[in-house]
């Protein structure tokens, strides 16, 4: 643990247990901190927004994705230079043209110590379209994984 950061609790394996594969892992660096001295947030959400969308594709096969909302970021803990910073991401909604994806983001903070921290999570919508940037329907047979992931004709 670095010197002068207050110690955050550290994320159990039973609050990851959904969250194996990453969708992004990645090193942050000096380039990326705010005056503070701590990862920028914008760099953080940017990644959200990111995992997010390889999520809808990996669960739909969907090629194009556009962003139409980030609800409901939360920054736990802040996130260091050197840190390892992994992006989970599952799918909670599907719609008729969009999908929401829920993105948990926890790093694992240099120096050897190894432990794993929740440090932001969010909640994205999505909206499939075609070639064109027109909305396009996400055909529900085409699902991966379907089951436990809540269906909505409306959206």
């Amino acid at each position: 643990m670095h010197k002068g950061r207050p110690r955050a609790p550290a994320v159990s394996e039973t609050d990851m247990d959904s969250y194996r594969d990453p969708a992004i892992r990645i090193t942050l660096l000096p380039r990326d901190t705010n005056p503070q001295g701590t990862i920028f947030g914008g760099h953080i959400l940017s990644y959200i927004d990111i995992a997010g969308a390889v999520e809808a594709h990996r669960r739909t096969g969907i090629e194009r994705f556009v962003t139409v909302a980030m609800r409901e970021v939360t920054f736990h803990e802040p996130v260091y230079v050197g840190d390892l910073v992994s992006f989970y991401a599952t799918t909670e909604r599907v719609g008729t043209t969009s999908i929401t994806v829920r993105v948990v983001v926890e790093a694992e903070r240099y120096g050897g110590t190894s432990e794993r921290i929740k440090v932001t999570e969010a909640e994205v919508i999505y909206v499939a379209v075609d070639a064109n940037r027109r909305k396009m329907r996400i055909k529900k047979e085409l699902i991966k994984d379907a089951e436990g992931i809540e269906q909505h004709e409306t959206s």
